[in-house]
């Protein structure tokens, strides 16, 4: 209990000292006994405060400086408006997970003790690192594998990452709790589940075993793509806190006038990004749900290449059909069609008159079509069809909650590369071809017959590893912990924990608060 404390006195300063604060307060009402809290830990220290920035800019610096922890609650907390509000929720949306790299020493013995002594003897050469991040950072290596020598790269964990962030993220939960104790109206924001919902997302990310079952599954479905390429993982050189893959020579997809120069068309890019992207949703049900432009390159040849697989979406074959079947119904303003789709799939009662939600649904599609085609985008009429049809009942489906936030993401990637985009012409194509072969009875039986062997193959493997990686994306994409959940029961039990030392952890608060007064 005193070391969860020490720890919350120390973040609590950081926080105190930062710009933080004073930007939030400014956008979202701090209640007054939180922000004396922060003002007494704050007490004569120096105030990280970077004038040179606007606000957004300062905000996310300020969250930058304060580390890993801070930097994944502030990305989080991005894709929380409902908690933060819409204004900072964009403001944190620009916030970078880039610090420094730590030494190559270090990460050349976390490699061997992860990947073992004798195979990181296959290794001929590893790099300084290139590229860090709060998690991880990336050396490029060569290795002899069959008498061939193949570049690769090498993402390591940092050393005691995952201590660090467990230790910290459980003195936040602690100061969520105290929160919720004495300030009543903050209840309903549940700040402790959003705390612990971080919690359970973020380890999940420091566990390079999950992306790499991920970008393998991801390739598995991809190899025959033309245009699309995923980076190969060689599992012998990977563990935990070890993930190594193919090194792949390429731009970043935000470098636009490089690309030009490899005479790449930019108008066809932006196209595949969303043909490939709506493809792995509706024809795999397994997609990237993290397609910024950092995660996404462009090699010589103008192939695309994604990269960075610690999120991804699952969407089951019900939900797919139901996603395409919505789109086109949308695409050809077909409100009846859309409304008999959400009562077929099961996703609103079949007691819902369809005339009723046939009218709903076109309040949302005819004012869309009244703006210019090329503004329109999918991902926010998803958004309004979510928040639509929640009053007929629908019950959440936490997959296209996380498809729907892809969207917005991967459409305005697009855009940025052909501000012209028409993204409706652009889908077309793919839904009316997936929707004309999953009608085909033949090619269902072979679907059938496909899924039932791939369950075979799976089966002896008891996949322990990626049902929980399932598990936290679904946490991320509703927001929620279900309560029928193992998480559910932890949340629960570390409650009750909590609630066991509160009036310990206040006192303890209180010397401590007193102590820094005195000292600095």
């Amino acid at each position: 209990m005193i070391k969860k404390i020490v720890t919350l006195f120390m973040i609590g300063r950081k926080l105190a000292l930062s710009d933080a604060l004073g930007i939030i307060s400014k956008v979202y009402q701090i209640p007054f006994l939180i922000k004396l809290f922060f003002n007494l830990l704050g007490l004569f220290g120096k105030k990280n405060i970077t004038r040179e920035y606007n606000e957004e800019e300062r905000l996310c610096k300020s969250m930058e400086s304060m580390g890993i922890t801070f930097i994944k609650l502030g990305q989080f907390l991005a894709t929380r408006p409902d908690i933060i509000g819409d204004k900072l929720s964009e403001q944190l949306q620009t916030l970078q997970d880039k610090v420094p790299a730590f030494s190559k020493d270090l990460a050349l013995s976390e490699i061997r003790e992860g990947i073992g002594h004798e195979n990181f003897k296959d290794f001929i050469s590893i790099s300084e690192p290139i590229a860090a991040a709060s998690i991880a950072q990336v050396h490029k290596a060569q290795i002899k594998e069959d008498g061939m020598v193949k570049d690769v790269a090498i993402k390591v964990l940092r050393p005691n990452i995952k201590k660090i962030f467990n230790d910290e993220i459980e003195a936040l939960m602690l100061l969520a709790y105290i929160v919720e104790s004495f300030i009543k109206k903050t209840k309903r924001l549940k700040l402790v589940e959003v705390v612990f919902l971080l919690k359970e997302i973020t380890n999940h990310e420091m566990d390079l075993r999950f992306e790499a079952a991920a970008a393998n599954e991801f390739y598995e479905n991809t190899r025959n793509d033309i245009g699309f390429k995923i980076p190969k993982i060689f599992w012998k050189y990977t563990s935990d806190n070890v993930l190594t893959l193919d090194w792949v020579e390429a731009i970043s997809i935000r470098e636009v006038e490089k690309i030009k120069l490899l005479d790449v068309n930019i108008k066809t890019l932006a196209r595949d990004i969303i043909q490939h992207f709506l493809r792995h949703a509706v024809r795999d049900g397994y997609f990237h749900a993290d397609m910024h432009q950092g995660n996404l390159l462009v090699d010589n040849s103008g192939q695309l290449i994604f990269i960075d697989f610690g999120i991804m979406g699952r969407i089951d074959k019900i939900n797919r059909r139901f996603l395409a079947e919505i789109l086109y119904g949308f695409i050809q303003r077909d409100y009846k069609k859309v409304a008999e789709v959400h009562i077929a799939a099961g996703l609103v009662p079949k007691n819902v008159n369809i005339g009723e939600l046939a009218q709903a649904l076109r309040s949302i599609g005819e004012p869309i079509f009244g703006q210019s085609v090329k503004d329109i985008s999918g991902g926010k009429l998803l958004k309004q069809l979510f928040d639509i049809t929640e009053k007929f009942n629908m019950q959440t489906q936490p997959q296209l909650l996380l498809l729907q936030k892809t969207m917005v993401v991967v459409e305005g990637v697009a855009r940025k590369l052909d501000p012209d985009a028409n993204i409706w012409e652009i889908s077309k194509p793919v839904l009316e071809k997936w929707l004309r072969e999953t009608k085909d009875p033949i090619n269902e039986i072979g679907n059938i017959l496909k899924d039932t062997s791939e369950v075979l193959r799976k089966l002896p493997e008891l996949p322990q590893v990626m049902e929980k990686a399932n598990q936290a994306l679904t946490y991320l994409a509703s927001g929620q912990i279900p309560q029928n959940s193992n998480a559910y029961s932890s949340l629960n039990e570390k409650k009750m924990e909590l609630k066991s030392f509160k009036n310990q952890s206040i006192i303890g608060l209180l010397f401590l608060v007193i102590l820094s007064i005195i000292v600095f």
